[in-house]
């Protein structure tokens, strides 16, 4: 065990403890959520910057949530974090049978299939109720609408080819006007469940071309931002508001920020 380990759990636990952090010694497995997930995306943020550093700062983070976590759990004797480890290196080894057993794999799909039989085993071995099971539903949506997807198509409730779910898409979004025209006869509920299914359906776009739909939103917010801040600051830079552009300047702007982009 390195000096750093114990170093590590020695703060936790002294930030729980009776002259601990009032706010640490407050937190809860449920209070924690937020903060796990906000870490995580932190952690996102720094690969997507190629930033070393960060990204090492951020995974420590990460490694406090988890340490809090298994920590709020040994006060009271139920787990720690040896037993974090000892878990995820058990779940290691018998999920790689090919790498610490005598198993061969000829590929990826193979190791995949090779996972979801060792996992099924692990719950018991019987068929799940349903195919869906163990899609955990506390998922961000795109992820969670993919994982379902998938589920879905592996059974064989899937188009026949990238077109027809393109054909999809574009009835959603004729739905999805049908019902947004005549402003007096909208129906918050309706205008939802239409907007939804035209998500579920881009989603699906994006599993046909084997894109990560979480990850190309992404791509595209950063690539907005970036086009936003440009616009900004031409428009300060030659002392104007930004708040008093027309639909035409906006667009002119837009355009613009664009090129700069593609000269960039």
């Amino acid at each position: 065990m390195s000096a750093q380990y114990e170093e590590f759990l020695s703060i936790v636990a002294k930030l729980r403890g009776p002259n601990g952090c009032p706010w640490d010694k407050k937190q809860t497995h449920e209070s924690l959520k937020p903060y796990f997930v906000e870490e995580t995306y932190e952690a996102l943020q720094a690969i997507d910057d190629g930033d070393d550093d960060e990204l090492a700062s951020e995974l420590g983070d990460v490694l406090l949530q988890i340490g809090l976590h298994a920590q709020i759990a040994s006060e009271t004797a139920r787990f720690d974090f040896e037993t974090v480890l000892g878990k995820i290196n058990e779940k290691l080894i018998r999920r790689h049978p090919h790498v610490f057993g005598q198993v061969e794999v000829d590929g990826v799909e193979q190791v995949l299939a090779n996972w979801e039989a060792i996992k099924t085993e692990e719950k018991g071995g019987g068929a799940p109720e349903s195919a869906l099971d163990g899609v955990p539903a506390s998922l961000p949506a795109l992820l969670l609408a993919m994982d379902i997807s998938k589920k879905a198509a592996k059974l064989g409730f899937e188009w026949p080819d990238v077109n027809s779910v393109m054909d999809k898409m574009r009835e959603e979004v004729e739905e999805l006007e049908v019902e947004l025209s005549g402003a007096s006869k909208r129906d918050h509920d309706r205008i939802a469940d239409e907007i939804g299914d035209l998500l579920f359906t881009v989603v699906n776009v994006a599993r046909w071309a084997r894109v990560d739909p979480e990850e190309a939103l992404r791509r595209m917010v950063r690539r907005f931002s970036a086009r936003f801040k440009d616009m900004e600051g031409r428009v300060k830079a030659n002392g104007g508001d930004v708040g008093a552009l027309t639909a035409e300047e906006w667009d002119e702007h837009w355009n613009l920020a664009k090129e700069n982009e593609r000269q960039a």
